[in-house]
């Protein structure tokens, strides 16, 4: 990984002495930021939901926001030339991207996005062929929708506005519940990352890869930028992406073929028949910004995420040989990788147990030697703050009827899979995480059933959680803990850090759901917008109606699976703590049977044959020196990616989208 400056290994009484401005946390560093927000809601939301094409939140480097803090670094050059007292300080424009990646986070695939369609489309997509009214309506908490035809019909059709008091109004009650909702969720997050972050941070020393690239850019000594190798890799994604974009508007220039769609017809010849049909779903990508993550992955992970991948695909192909395809599910690879990350999690917290002992200590007013004066919160007010959370969210699932046993174990499920997503990234920086159907309601459902002691209420109830259970790509507990080791590597206090998170949270959330609900109005859910506004809507309650219409009972082979996929990881993290030489990472486990693995893991081979060679060969200090090459495939990637994306944004057509 590129060696940290000088300068990021200030304390924070250092930077504060030499520059004021390195407090980060200015008037101007916030206003900037909370001056993106909606602008950088409004693109996610145009890239996402309006064209359907690019899709930077469904990897764990948002590239939207690495494009604008280049902007952002070369607008301060410019400033810095004619004013260098006015120019941004190094610690302005890390608190400035950290606000813009939390406000991806909450505009991007998996959260508002699914949220917003699903407050009109219960009552728009009900139909008599599909029986919504009679099978669910009933259940429905009816303070958590739009029920006006008259207000909702403009946003199917589009072609209209939203600035009519009616629409904002009848938007304005839902929007400002769920909005509350986020924001107390976000909150219990800030509290598990604060309590967490010593331990993982200061005594366990976890690398926090996602947060390089970032440091790298914003740093004045480490002269990125004057690299050879970075201008290489920048060199080599770009001429990729400017050929390919260049093909869009002239046929005749030939095509790099580096994305995944691309091949899909190939692999789809190559795997047909019995029983290589069990292999059709295997997918084939080039992507040179994630060959580039792939290089800066530790060795292990690398290895384990393409030989797990590798290992998924066999067990289908085991399964047809054997006849077990014919099992529905079978061989119930997202319960395996569910209970992978219930594994990581608690193995997480065995690792942290006497740590989160000494917190609780003090927390309830014990003696311990504790200092959490630097901390993002008193551990006390973290403590509280997550007690009193837990107990909002079942106050509200029990306004939503929901059972107080289908909600404790809900939100026991939901924080254990947030916490091992926030653990692998905060270790082992993986490019991916999604996780479809491994949420708490695919775990309740699949262990007790669809029918008594869940019954249709419960699951009318939990449907109304599916937005931010759908998959786990945008996550915005990771991003709070990167938040922290980016405020620690550049000298910055946490305080003040902490409250500009819970402000970009805020603002962050009404931002997305402005630019969502604008889209819905101005392009249509139903005409002219892209197909994705309606199908998150509807796609929910198309799950309710077969779980209501149809109940399963409890799936035993899918509980053995869990119990499966449970020891397996904890006999994979077993083994590496006794043998140091332990090759199989349980995060590769966990993460590789994913639809974004699905189409990164050739890349990721590729990088880790890369850095296996260069450092056989070559040496460790050789590779050392090239890793500026791995950052400019991902910076040449992103940027020249992003200028295609707005150009087609400016021009209202479909332009190259370097992602999926």
């Amino acid at each position: 990984m590129a060696a940290l400056d000088e300068e990021t290994l200030r304390t924070p009484a250092e930077a504060a002495s030499h520059d004021r401005r390195a407090r980060g946390v200015t008037l101007r560093a916030a206003l900037i930021g909370f001056a993106l927000l909606p602008i950088n809601a409004y693109w996610v939301t145009q890239m996402e939901v309006i064209r359907y094409e690019g899709h930077p939140t469904t990897v764990s480097l948002f590239y939207n926001c690495v494009f604008i803090l280049t902007l952002l670094i070369l607008g301060n050059l410019l400033v810095k030339r004619l004013s260098p007292a006015r120019a941004l300080h190094r610690n302005e424009l890390v608190v400035i991207y950290v606000m813009v990646v939390i406000g991806s986070s909450l505009a991007g695939h998996d959260t508002i996005q699914i949220i917003a369609p699903q407050i009109v489309c219960p009552f728009e997509g009900a139909t008599p062929e599909n029986k919504w009214a009679e099978l669910f309506h009933q259940y429905l908490p009816r303070f958590l929708f739009l029920t006006d035809e008259n207000v909702y019909q403009g946003a199917f059709a589009g072609g209209s506005s939203l600035y009519r008091w009616d629409r904002i109004a009848g938007w304005g009650k839902p929007v400002l519940i769920w909005s509350g909702f986020i924001v107390v969720l976000l909150l219990q997050m800030l509290c598990f990352n604060v309590i967490l972050r010593s331990r993982w941070m200061d005594r366990e020393k976890l690398t926090y890869p996602i947060t390089h690239l970032p440091l790298e850019m914003t740093s004045e000594r480490t002269n990125l930028f004057r690299n050879r190798y970075l201008w290489i890799g920048f060199g080599l994604a770009a001429l990729v992406d400017s050929v390919n974009g260049l093909h869009g508007f002239f046929p005749v220039i030939p095509e790099v073929k580096v994305r995944v769609v691309q091949y899909d017809a190939y692999m789809r010849d190559l795997f047909r028949g019995y029983p290589w049909g069990a292999l059709a779903g295997t997918r084939l990508s080039f992507y040179p910004f994630a060959i580039g993550m792939g290089m800066l992955l530790p060795t292990d992970l690398a290895f384990s995420s393409w030989f797990f991948y590798l290992f998924w695909r066999l067990q289908h192909l085991g399964s047809a040989l054997l006849g077990l395809n014919k099992i529905p599910s079978f061989p119930y690879v997202e319960e395996q990788s569910t209970a992978a990350y219930f594994g990581l999690c608690l193995f997480a917290l065995w690792m942290g147990r006497d740590h989160l002992k000494r917190v609780l200590l003090h927390a309830f007013g014990g003696a311990t030697d504790l200092d959490d004066r630097r901390e993002g919160l008193p551990y006390r007010w973290a403590v509280w703050g997550l007690i009193a959370g837990f107990a909002f969210m079942l106050i509200f699932s029990y306004y939503i009827r929901m059972s107080l046993w289908i909600a404790v174990l809900f939100f026991t499920c939901y924080w254990m899979v947030s916490l091992a997503v926030t653990r692998v990234r905060a270790e082992l920086g993986p490019p991916a995480h999604d996780l479809h159907r491994g949420g708490p309601d695919y775990v309740i459902t699949n262990i007790f059933g669809m029918g008594s002691p869940v019954g249709p209420q419960n699951l009318t109830s939990m449907t109304q959680y599916f937005w931010f259970n759908r998959a786990y790509r945008a996550h915005t507990m990771p991003i709070q803990l990167e938040a922290f080791k980016l405020g620690e590597q550049t000298g910055m206090a946490f305080r003040p850090l902490t409250f500009v998170m819970i402000g970009a949270s805020i603002f962050g959330t009404l931002c997305a759901f402005w630019a969502n609900i604008h889209g819905y109005y101005s392009y249509g859910m139903s005409a002219k917008m892209s197909f994705v506004g309606r199908y998150f809507g509807v796609e929910p309650y198309n799950r309710l109606q077969s779980w209501i219409s149809a109940p399963q009972p409890a799936n035993l082979s899918k509980a053995i699976a869990y119990v499966v996929g449970l020891c397996f990881t904890l006999g994979l993290m077993a083994l590496r703590v006794r043998f140091v030489w332990w090759p199989f990472h349980p995060v590769g486990y966990a993460i590789s049977s994913s639809w974004s693995m699905n189409c990164l893991w050739m890349p990721i081979l590729i990088a880790w044959l890369i850095k296996i060679l260069v450092m056989r060969y070559a040496g460790p200090k050789t590779f050392h020196r090239i890793i500026p090459l791995a950052l400019g495939l991902i910076l040449g990637e992103f940027i020249v990616g992003s200028l295609w994306c707005i150009l087609g944004i400016a021009l209202q057509r479909s332009t190259y989208s370097f992602w999926v």
